[in-house]
């Protein structure tokens, strides 16, 4: 039997990373070079882009940059085929784009509650659905993972529209990876209290402290802790796992903050 850890290389492969200027994406793009993927660096910011590709050429692999805005549609179907141009090939999408602040549900208006589930979730859809087909076709099976959060397991005051959008995600994910099997695996990440360049810009000493009290492993998570998950999502390693949602969040039952409720 061949070493099981070849399972867990992704050499000759191609993979797109959304939002991979930085954070979870940046790493989760680097990881996949690590184990062997030339890799698309997909954000609005074209000098985070060159940081992040700058890492996977030092790596051996290939890197194309694309810069787009995924709430565009002519920018993700342009995303995919340039890709395609470029490799003549795709098997990996990581769709990493998301995110949404905290904000009380009586001051949320339609419009950003419908705007976050667009940045959520309507995006990662069309993403998958504009790229599954091309990894049939140019490499006979693919792998799409899903970034999520504990925000869509766990209801909390103060988020309503992310935790909705989440939870949300996660549930597209069971439902693509029926409709995607056999041929492409489509899997999700429920990420903890992680700490990334988001995060960083607005935590301070006593909410991290909280954060940290609240969670198991007595740490926040960083980026390269999803970023493992992910690689081994989209590996080999990974062939027989589909419609999964993998708690990376440091053993959380529960919402990572406190948040005041509507008061009513």
């Amino acid at each position: 039997m061949a070493s099981i850890m070849e399972r867990f290389h992704v050499a000759g492969r191609v993979a797109i990373v959304t939002g991979s200027g930085r954070g979870i994406g940046a790493a989760t793009a680097i990881a996949l070079a690590d184990a062997g993927a030339d890799v698309v660096i997909s954000a609005r910011n074209r000098s985070q882009m060159e940081e992040t590709a700058a890492q996977v050429r030092e790596r051996g692999r290939r890197a194309l940059l694309v810069e787009c805005d995924v709430l565009e549609a002519e920018q993700r179907k342009s995303l995919v085929e340039q890709t395609i141009a470029e490799f003549g090939r795709l098997d990996i999408l990581v769709n990493n784009v998301g995110g949404s602040g905290p904000k009380p549900a009586l001051e949320t208006t339609d419009e950003e509650f419908e705007a976050c589930f667009r940045f959520n979730v309507t995006t990662a859809f069309s993403m998958s659905c504009l790229s599954a087909p091309h990894m049939v076709e140019t490499a006979g099976q693919g792998a799409i993972v899903n970034i999520s959060s504990v925000a869509g397991r766990f209801p909390q005051p103060g988020f309503i529209s992310y935790g909705v959008g989440k939870a949300a995600l996660d549930f597209m994910t069971r439902n693509l990876a029926q409709d995607f099997a056999p041929k492409v695996r489509v899997n999700s990440i429920a990420v903890g209290s992680t700490l990334t360049a988001s995060l960083a810009g607005v935590i301070n000493d006593d909410l991290e402290r909280a954060m940290v009290a609240r969670t198991p492993m007595g740490r926040l998570g960083q980026p390269e802790d999803i970023a493992a998950c992910a690689l081994f999502l989209a590996s080999p390693a990974a062939d027989y796992v589909t419609g999964e949602i993998y708690g990376v969040n440091g053993g959380l039952t529960g919402t990572p903050m406190e948040m005041p409720r509507a008061g009513l």
